[in-house]
Parts: structure tokens; C-alpha cells; sequence
């Protein structure tokens, strides 16, 4: 591991919005502040079939979104004959049962990768609105109760992986990383009524495989910087902090390339004024300072990694002076220190890869593999301290959802409501 280090005193005073919120909803992708903390206490620890499950709600179809969890309803996508239905489903939190169901009907050609399926994209809730992006088929809003508010057509999202970023919600605006594909950008709709506010249209894309892959998944995330609201985002080559408002680029960090492609499956992390965007597929791990203007990539870098890494696609959490990541290779957990970047450990997970992202509640992270097994473990910066490994029928490449002591995992099977008690 090659590294720069030029960190530097003068940054504590970025912080990421309300770094810990309610305990009550889990309302999108990665939890109440996209970073993937909660203040949730009481949670179970092991599970099985038989043990600490509430219910269980089956789905007709694997799926790579996460449930979210609002109030007494749980939502979760799921599609069909291959993404020619594509279902929003909401679930009565209490006993499981299906609440309502809105399925868009689209019957045009869209590529997919056996892998990704038609619902990878996990939907947010804002007051009482909750938005949906379905890839080509668009994006659409419902009030909780299900009836449709409005619906935009973005255009066709058209890779040969699919699409999978989650829309992000804040200040009455839903935002949205569309792509990847030669079409990519990013864009502000009015949650009221789905009018565009702004796009940010990124040029250089592809939707082959064809010569350097190039690709952005990432859900963006809502950071405070010197005072206000900037949406950070890993686009393929670089990492834009944009103002939420009018979509300006405020400052980036640009040229951040790997060495066998330009990918970005993770969100960016954030914690302690500093910034850290891992690539997929190989890429490199950036660190760098929070804010400026323009291209602040030569004095804000902290440290790089140049060394070949393993494939990320979950997102981590920063804890402290330390980031921590299970990743999407054979199945591995690792610890960085966040001032430079050493690597402090790295264990193997049973499980599978893992492309489910961490999610950190009770002193303790919770990440779902692929095979179906949930590990808990402490954020211990001297060596994995694991807690519990616990598994469900099914696959899964979905993030667990955490709300008022009740864990909500997804598999291929469907929706479990993890509880002390089952009860």
C-alpha cells in the first residue's frame, strides 16, 4: 500500500449532518442520515428460522434493495418476469401482513445483470411521501397511504450491471445519481411534485464492457461543510460536493481512477472533517479534507491507496479514528486507521461476499452477506471481535434496516422482522 499522507490540524470543525439520529425510523437507504448509524438500543444479537423472529413476509422475487422502516409500515421494491412488474410493497410492521402493493408495468428492453435484478434500488420516505426509482420504468412517489402523487420519466438506465443507486431525500427535494450508462448525472426533483430543480450531467460514460469500465452506484449523501448543506456524491472519475439548491459544484476531488476501471459502488463516508471514497472492482481508497472551492484534489488529499484492493460494493462507517468495511471478495471484514490509511486488520467472514453495506447500532456493526448469514461484531480498532454470526433462508445482498429495537432483513425468500422474543 502506497500512500500520501498530508493530514493536517484545522479540519474538526466539518461534521457530517446529525452524525447519530432518532432511533424511531429507518426512512432510506443506509438509515435516518444515509451514513449508516442509529442511536437504536436493545437490538437482538442472534437470530435464526426459528429464534427471534417476529414474522416473515415472502416476496416472489430476489432483490438487491433494503427494507425501510417508517412509523408502523415497512417498504420494501421487488420485481417480476424480468422487470416487467416492478412492485413497491408496504407491510404492516406489527404483523407482517401486506398492506398495499403499486407495481409500474414496463415491458421495454432494459439490461440487467443476473446479479442485480430489477430492484436494486432501495426507496425513501419524507414526511408523508415516499419515492421510488425503477430504473428506465422512473421514478414515482406515493403518500403512505398508496396513492400515486407523481411519477417523471428520467429516461432509459441501460448497462450491462443495471442500476442501483437510492434516491435521497432532504429540504422537499429528492436527489438522485441516474446511471450508470452513457447517460449519467445527477438530479434534484421537487418532492411535491416531481418538477427538476437542477441536473448535473457527467460526460464520458458507457454501458459496455467494452475498453475501461466506467460506472457510478453510488447513493449520494447529505454533509454539513463550513456551515451548510452540500450533497457529496462518487461519480466514475471523481468526487463532487454540489449545493443543494441550484446543483453548482461547490469543490471536488478529481481524477480519482483505478487502475482496471472507473467504478463506484459504495457511498461516501464521512466522519472526523474527513472524506473517504473506496472504488469498486480493484480501485483505489481515498481520504481526503472536507470543502473549498473547485478541484481541491492537490491539497486536500490526506492519503491514497495505490496498491490493488479487494472488490467493494457495501458501503463502510467511520468510528472514531477508524474505518471499517466488509467487502465483496471472498468474504472479509478490514479496519483502516482513518489519519493514514495503515490497515489494521482484515478477517475472514463465513458467508459469502458481502454487498450489503455495515450498519452500526448498539455499539455493535450488523452486515449481511450473500448467503444468508448476518454478522454482528464490535468496532474494535486492534483486532475483529466478533459477536454472533446468524443465518436466514435465502441469499442476500441487501443492508439491514434498524428501528425501535427491531432489526428488518431481506433475502431472496423475503422480509424478516428480527426481535428479543420474536415478539
Amino acid at each position: 500500500m502506497a500512500l500520501r499522507n498530508r493530514l493536517s490540524a484545522g479540519f474538526a470543525c466539518f461534521f457530517l449532518l446529525a452524525t447519530i439520529a432518532s432511533a424511531a425510523d429507518w426512512p432510506g437507504f443506509r438509515g435516518p442520515n444515509g451514513n449508516g448509524k442509529t442511536d437504536a438500543k436493545d437490538l437482538p444479537v442472534e437470530w435464526g428460522k426459528d429464534k427471534n423472529v417476529k414474522w416473515f413476509f415472502e416476496l416472489p422475487a430476489m432483490g438487491n434493495s433494503s427494507p425501510v422502516v417508517v412509523g408502523d409500515k415497512v417498504f420494501i421494491t421487488c420485481a417480476e418476469e424480468k422487470g416487467k412488474q416492478r412492485h413497491l410493497y408496504c407491510i404492516d410492521r406489527k404483523t407482517g401482513k401486506e398492506l398495499w402493493k403499486q407495481t409500474v408495468e414496463w415491458d421495454k428492453p432494459e439490461r440487467m445483470h443476473q446479479t442485480n435484478h430489477h430492484a436494486g434500488s432501495t426507496p425513501a420516505v419524507s414526511g408523508d411521501r415516499i419515492v421510488v426509482w425503477h430504473g428506465s420504468a422512473g421514478m414515482y412517489c406515493y403518500d403512505l397511504s398508496g396513492k400515486k402523487q407523481w411519477d417523471v420519466n428520467l429516461g432509459p438506465a441501460t448497462h450491462v450491471w443495471g442500476f442501483g443507486s437510492s434516491p435521497v431525500v432532504h429540504d422537499g427535494k429528492v436527489f438522485l445519481n441516474f446511471g450508470p450508462g452513457k447517460r449519467q448525472f445527477l438530479v434534484a426533483l421537487r418532492l411535491d411534485n416531481g418538477k427538476e430543480v437542477w441536473r448535473l450531467d457527467e460526460t464520458g460514460g458507457s454501458d459496455s464492457l467494452k475498453g475501461r469500465y466506467i460506472g457510478s452506484w453510488s447513493t449520494p449523501l447529505i454533509v454539513k461543510i463550513e456551515g451548510k448543506d452540500q450533497l457529496l456524491c462518487s461519480l466514475p472519475t471523481r468526487v463532487v460536493a454540489c449545493d443543494p439548491d441550484s446543483g453548482k459544484v461547490v469543490w471536488e476531488i478529481a481524477g480519482v481512477k483505478g487502475r482496471r476501471g472507473d467504478l463506484f459502488y459504495t457511498s461516501p463516508l464521512v466522519g472526523n472533517g474527513v472524506g473517504v471514497v473506496m472504488g469498486g472492482f480493484g480501485g483505489p481508497i481515498v481520504a481526503f479534507k472536507l470543502g473549498g472551492k473547485g478541484n481541491v484534489a492537490k491539497e486536500n488529499i490526506l492519503w491514497q491507496t495505490e496498491a490493488l484492493q479487494p472488490q467493494r460494493i457495501g458501503s463502510g462507517i467511520i468510528v472514531e479514528d477508524s474505518i471499517y468495511i466488509a467487502n465483496a471478495d471472498a468474504g472479509t471484514a478490514m479496519c483502516f486507521e482513518l489519519k493514514t490509511g495503515k490497515q489494521k486488520w482484515r478477517a475472514r467472514l463465513d458467508g459469502g461476499a458481502h454487498w450489503g453495506s455495515l450498519v452500526l447500532a448498539d455499539g455493535r456493526f450488523y452486515v449481511t452477506g450473500q448467503r444468508g448469514v448476518t454478522h454482528v461484531f464490535k468496532p474494535n480498532p486492534e483486532t475483529f471481535e466478533r459477536i454472533a454470526s446468524n443465518r436466514l433462508p435465502g441469499n442476500s445482498n441487501s443492508t439491514p434496516a434498524i428501528s425501535d429495537g427491531e432489526i428488518f432483513l431481506r433475502t431472496s425468500r423475503g422480509v424478516y422482522c428480527v426481535s428479543k422474543g420474536g415478539k
